[in-house]
């Protein structure tokens, strides 16, 4: 995936994940996933901070209506 241009809610998201110490681990289920994307076809990489806002979900810090929104506006203010 191409890098994105910094947003404003790339920039929240990073100040967020920075205000709890937060940072994205891959997991096994990760990698799987990933491997199973990748040879049904799909090149589906999340960038850096699609990766902070699971960490953060995973965190408890947000919950996954505020991953979807927060990744919508990320995605509609990327958009080209």
């Amino acid at each position: 995936m191409s890098a994105r241009p910094q947003t404003a809610t790339a920039t929240v998201i990073r100040k967020m994940a920075e205000e709890h110490h937060v940072s994205y681990v891959l997991t096994q289920s990760d990698a799987l996933a990933l491997h199973i994307s990748r040879h049904s076809g799909d090149d589906v990489v999340p960038d850096d901070v699609e990766r902070l806002l699971i960490a953060l979900q995973r965190a408890g810090h947000l919950t996954s209506r505020d991953v979807m929104r927060l990744q919508a506006s990320y995605l509609r203010e990327a958009k080209p």
